[in-house]
């Protein structure tokens, strides 16, 4: 059976995987912000490499009207208000509830889908985005044995409402994609997708006044060095395969196995940090691969 959306989807999450890493990283050098934007322009520059190789044309200029407007509305919901409300998250409530709050995006992405695209998940499908849903958040929420009471943020309304924010604004993003993209070429739709969120951030820095920050983290070599990695797994390579998922398999199936990137951050977690893992998070991510094989059937 072809199971090019769901190899996709995986592909994407082990993506996300590695961007996270590195902008995160990055953030905590020069500022989420900066970064936010940085690592789309880097992102639509690797893009434009590739279509000139791949499609013959750097940008998506054969592009109809109807896949214009609504891949340019999956960028702003997605890339722009999305991430913005997700980073926003991270800082209020931390980077475990934040996940936490971010894996509601299949269930919500399986319900848009369904409500606009006229999807249906089989009793199979939805085991395994319920038991892949499960697994993410019995694995994000257990106690690590290297976690300290005073350093990780209380949690609060806003920044549940945030993580809520950015869950809502992926799965709308990957639902407007897939409206929006048809049968077109998934990294010329997220060259789209790119532009509108650049656009979407240049109007925001210019009223609040961020591009000093954005000029003085482009002086800090290390941290684009960094940024630059990020951006080759995050807006390049991450969303185009997001994008080819959606476009080959129902979006909450898709959703479900791109929202595996928590557990997938695990081993980097314990090679690159050292950082030691619970039993919670070793069960919920057996759960989890439990999930992603039934989703595969």
């Amino acid at each position: 059976m072809n199971h090019i959306g769901e190899i996709a989807a995986l592909l994407t999450a082990a993506c996300f995987a590695g961007s996270a890493i590195s902008f995160s990283t990055a953030g905590e050098r020069v500022g989420s912000l900066p970064v936010n934007i940085i690592r789309l322009v880097m992102g639509l520059a690797m893009l434009m490499a590739l279509t000139s190789v791949t499609r013959g044309q750097p940008l998506p200029l054969d592009a109809d009207a109807h896949a214009w407007a609504w891949l340019s509305l999956s960028g702003v919901v997605g890339f722009a208000m999305g991430d913005l409300c997700l980073f926003r998250a991270l800082v209020e409530i931390g980077p475990r509830l934040s996940a936490l709050m971010m894996s509601l995006a299949p269930p919500a992405a399986a319900f848009f889908g369904w409500l606009w695209l006229d999807e249906g998940l089989d009793w199979l499908d939805l085991a395994g985005v319920t038991l892949t849903f499960g697994g993410i958040a019995w694995a994000i929420t257990a106690r690590s044995p290297m976690a300290r009471g005073p350093d990780r943020p209380r949690p609060s309304l806003r920044g549940i409402l945030l993580g809520l924010g950015g869950a809502m604004g992926q799965a709308l993003g990957l639902v407007l994609s897939k409206i929006g993209m048809g049968s077109y070429d998934a990294f010329a739709a997220t060259e789209i997708r790119a532009i509108a969120g650049l656009v979407s951030f240049g109007v925001l820095f210019s009223v609040l006044g961020i591009w000093p920050r954005v000029w003085a983290a482009l002086r800090d070599t290390r941290t684009m060095a960094i940024t630059a990695a990020g951006s080759f797994f995050g807006p390049f390579l991450g969303v185009g395969l997001s994008l080819l998922a959606v476009q080959n398999t129902d979006t909450g199936v898709a959703a479900s196995l791109m929202a595996t990137t928590p557990i997938l951050i695990i081993p980097f977690s314990v090679v690159f940090r050292g950082e030691r893992v619970g039993l919670g998070a070793l069960g919920g991510a057996i759960v989890a691969v439990v999930g992603v094989v039934l989703l595969f059937l």
